[in-house]
Formats: C-alpha cells, sequence, structure tokens
C-alpha cells in the first residue's frame, strides 16, 4: 500500500498577526510545522510526504527545516497556490503514478499522532473517505447573519471535522478536478468528495488534535507541551 500524504503550509499566517508565516514560528524551540511533520515521519504506513510550502521557500524549507531535522520522507516540496485549495492541487499534482491513498493534514495541527494517522489510512482503506473530527459537546445554535438565532441543531449528529483526511488517490484526484472545473472553493477536501456525490466516513480524533490559527492558539500550544513534559 502506497500512502502519500500532503501538508498544505502554503499560507502567510495573516490571522496570527506576525511578520512570519505561523508554520514557522517556533513552538517549544522548534519551527511549528516540525511538530506537524514529525508524526507522519514516525508513522509506519506513510511512504512519502508531499510539503507545499510559499513559492519563495521551497528551498529553504528543504535546507532549513527537511534535512536538519531528519524529515527522510519529505521527497518533494513544492509551491502553493492562492488558496489552500490550490496548493492542495499543486501536490496533487505531483502523486507518484502508483500512490494508492492521500492524507491531506494541515499544517498547523501540530498535535496529531503516529496512531491516529494509522487509524484513519486503515479506515480509509474501507471506506474510501475518511475525515476524523470529533463529536460536538455544546448545544450548537443555527443564527442568522445579525446573530439571532433561529434554531437548535440536534447535537448528536454534529461533528466538527479536523484533519488528517484521506481519500483514494482516484477519488481527491476526480474530486480537486471537479472543483477547479466549477470554480468551486470548499472549507476542506472532503467538501470537494462530497459533491462527487462519495460518502465520507467520519472517525473519532482527538480534541488535542487543535489547529493553530491566532497567537491565544500557540500560547495554549506551549502549554500543551510543557504540561506533557
Amino acid at each position: 500500500m502506497n500512502v502519500t500524504a500532503i501538508i498544505p503550509a502554503g499560507g502567510s499566517g495573516r490571522r496570527m498577526g506576525t511578520a512570519e508565516a505561523k508554520q514557522y514560528l517556533l513552538l517549544h524551540g522548534l519551527p511549528l510545522l516540525v511538530h506537524t511533520l514529525r508524526p507522519f515521519q514516525e508513522a509506519a504506513v506513510i511512504v512519502e510526504i508531499i510539503l507545499v510550502v510559499p513559492a519563495g521557500d521551497v528551498t529553504k524549507t528543504m535546507t532549513d527545516i527537511v534535512v536538519p531535522h531528519g524529515l527522510t520522507k519529505v521527497r518533494k516540496v513544492v509551491a502553493g497556490g492562492r488558496e489552500r485549495q490550490d496548493s492542495v492541487a499543486n501536490a496533487i499534482a505531483v502523486l507518484e503514478e502508483d500512490t494508492d491513498m492521500v492524507v491531506i493534514h494541515d499544517a498547523a495541527r501540530p498535535f496529531v499522532s503516529p496512531a491516529l494517522i494509522e487509524a484513519a489510512v486503515h479506515a480509509s482503506i474501507q471506506a474510501g473517505a475518511v475525515v476524523v473530527g470529533i463529536p460536538a459537546r455544546d448545544t450548537v445554535k443555527r443564527c442568522d447573519r445579525a446573530g439571532r438565532v433561529i434554531g437548535t441543531l440536534p447535537r448528536e449528529l454534529i461533528w466538527l471535522a479536523q484533519t488528517p483526511q484521506v481519500f483514494r488517490r482516484e477519488t481527491i484526484v476526480a474530486a480537486h478536478r471537479r472543483a477547479r472545473a466549477d470554480n468551486f472553493y470548499g472549507t476542506d477536501d472532503a467538501a470537494l468528495v462530497e459533491r462527487l456525490g462519495i460518502t465520507v466516513r467520519m472517525i473519532e480524533g482527538s480534541p488535542q488534535n487543535i489547529k493553530i490559527t491566532t497567537a491565544d492558539d500557540l500560547v495554549w500550544a506551549e502549554h500543551i507541551l510543557s504540561a506533557s513534559q
């Protein structure tokens, strides 16, 4: 089974409010991106990693992050696109022909574990398309744009999607091809697959698998790492 991981890290980190893109910010003394890549390096099921970074950072990422930290499964570093979806598409374009499954994971989720990666891949072998997520624990309200509550959703049916998301190669290739043809942008890769009428299975992830989006998230991530030592 040839499984390739795509890690889109092409963003500028505008919401972080920092001069440097968030994937390069230090977390417990190491670039956030290193924390994210290590579990994929350690997961036995992953054969290759394709890393997507801003166009001007391709060489620097290889020499300053990939090589010094022994991330030998990162075989390709490619330039990102305008949006995250474009960056993933750029990585899909350089997949090896013998790739069976594709794992897509946010670069800003540094607490994914090798066990969760492997669980998602094994589930996808049966289901074909798998998303990691957690069940909603709070009451979920549906509101209009003015903030007025117009309904309460059944919490037991609501899941908060995370990554990794795993798909058969032919499925994710077709999904991105259709999205490009329709000029459709989804909030995650699973949304593109859903548009093909393909069933996506949700499996339970971890509340600790947070996405670093704001400066407060980075502070919380530091706390998590400090508490684990």
